[in-house]
């Protein structure tokens, strides 16, 4: 490591600081040299009676070894991977589903997300529940679907823990009405039934459906396996945390935030049994 001092020969030894950041009150102090005595002197220009000139070179050390570090960080970053700015992302968006294909229809199950509402905290809060859409389109020939008059079904949460709970014997049925509370009330009616296949190898899913508004009366079923049933519901399993919000609410947990709780609101678990 260089010393951040030079010693030249001189009538008269000068200490000058480089550094204007240096006080003047600063002092320092030379180590002894080979056959030489050790001494002190301020930051103010001084002359003592000693055949040496001194400069500090203390600022001018330390701006190289700045410089070196900076340098180092700039090559280093070449072989890491550049991340856009906040302001460049955008959000990542996802399109699944899963199908069914048989010789009368096919099915297709899709996930939609729950929905959120910004609070004045800043924080958010779910407004709706995510649901799981389940379209049936009537087949149009050979491995050919008319996806033109499909039919639609949406699973809630509810409906979704009726299906999962089935067993190889078991059946539901779940009743419809899209404009429920409307003046259009009574005008659509859907029907979603699963029932058990006859030789208990797997169930039949039926969605009839009867449309006033266009005159339409209409009934698609499908079979559908037991491994077609397992995959359905492990699927409905896995999303089940999401639809509710909860994996939001557990990806936002911070471990220095565990301990707060929140009392906001008594509905919400601000009023905890332990601490009564």
């Amino acid at each position: 490591m260089m010393r951040p001092y030079s010693l030249s020969s001189s009538s008269s030894l000068t200490v000058t600081p480089q550094n204007p950041k240096l006080s003047p009150a600063h002092s320092f102090f030379l180590p002894p040299l080979p056959g030489t005595t050790a001494f002190s002197f301020s930051s103010n220009p001084t002359y003592i009676r000693k055949g040496l000139s001194l400069k500090c070179r203390q600022s001018e050390y330390f701006d190289q070894q700045k410089f070196a570090t900076t340098n180092a960080q700039y090559d280093n970053s070449s072989f890491a991977p550049q991340t856009p700015s906040r302001a460049d992302q955008l959000p990542a968006r996802f399109y699944v589903g899963h199908s069914i294909y048989k010789g009368k229809a096919a099915l297709t199950v899709e996930p939609k997300a729950p929905e959120f509402t910004a609070l004045d905290s800043g924080a958010f809060k779910i407004s709706k529940e995510g649901f799981v859409l389940l379209q049936f389109a009537p087949a149009a020939g050979v491995r050919v679907y008319d996806w033109s008059r499909k039919q639609v079904f949406s699973l809630s949460v509810t409906e979704i823990g009726n299906l999962v709970s089935l067993g190889a014997t078991g059946s539901c049925e779940f009743f419809h009405d899209p404009f429920k509370g409307r003046s259009e009330e009574g005008q659509v009616r859907k029907m979603l039934k699963v029932e058990p296949l006859p030789d208990g190898s797997g169930h039949f899913f039926n969605l009839s459906v009867q449309n006033k508004l266009i005159n339409l009366d209409e009934s698609i079923y499908i079979p559908v396996t037991r491994a077609e049933f397992a995959v359905l519901n492990s699927a409905f399993n896995f999303i089940l945390p999401h639809l509710l919000g909860w994996s939001a609410f557990a990806n936002s947990i911070k471990p220095e935030e565990v301990s707060r709780g929140n009392n906001a609101s008594p509905k919400y678990g601000g009023d905890y049994e332990w601490k009564r």
